[in-house]
């Protein structure tokens, strides 16, 4: 199957309300459409994870993540624009994204993917993506498809195929928590 069929399927799942398997830039990820609490609650549900835990979301440019936050502190950009790794930024006030899907204080942790199938897929979707680590809440993060464990495969509604085959050593992004009034806190590095 080539990218563009992968990818294809994948958007109509998400279109559907379903969930997903797929290659982030950082490590796979399970998937669903940010806007839709319902699927957020499967997502939830699947990962057996307390649905008070927000969960990071994936954007394909920032034009779009925009669209998600009431406002992005001028320093965001600065900072985005010299982070060495991929880095996931909490946002005060998320707007326009199912509210199980928040903070208790309404936040959001966004990123902007710039690795080429998740980028392809969260454009080719046209909102944001769900992006929470692909195992059970309290395991092991999957770097690789090989390390997700078979209740994870069997729980979602379609398993891209792209990066099958990798076994390389991914990790997680870092998360930095930007507030409104310009403080940075460092959660992970």
């Amino acid at each position: 199957m080539n990218q563009a069929e992968d990818i294809k399927n994948a958007v109509t799942v998400l279109r559907q309300g379903g969930l997903i398997l797929y290659p982030t830039d950082t490590v796979w990820g399970i998937g669903c459409d940010a806007t839709n609490a319902e699927a957020v609650a499967k997502v939830y549900a699947l990962k057996q994870r307390d649905d008070h835990k927000a969960m990071i979301c994936l954007v394909d440019s920032a034009a779009r993540l925009q669209r998600y936050v009431r406002n992005v502190p001028n320093v965001a950009w600065d900072l985005l624009d010299v982070a060495i790794k991929p880095t996931t930024v909490i946002f005060d006030e998320a707007v326009n994204l199912a509210p199980n899907l928040l903070g208790e204080d309404g936040s959001i942790a966004l990123r902007i993917t710039h690795e080429p199938f998740s980028k392809e897929l969260c454009y080719r979707f046209q909102k944001a993506l769900v992006s929470t680590s692909a195992n059970i809440s309290g395991q092991p993060t999957a770097a690789n498809f090989r390390d997700i464990a078979p209740e994870i495969i069997a729980g979602v509604d379609y398993v891209c195929f792209a990066r099958r085959q990798e076994h390389h050593p991914h990790t997680p992004s870092s998360i930095i928590k930007l507030a409104n009034n310009g403080e940075v806190q460092i959660i992970r590095k």
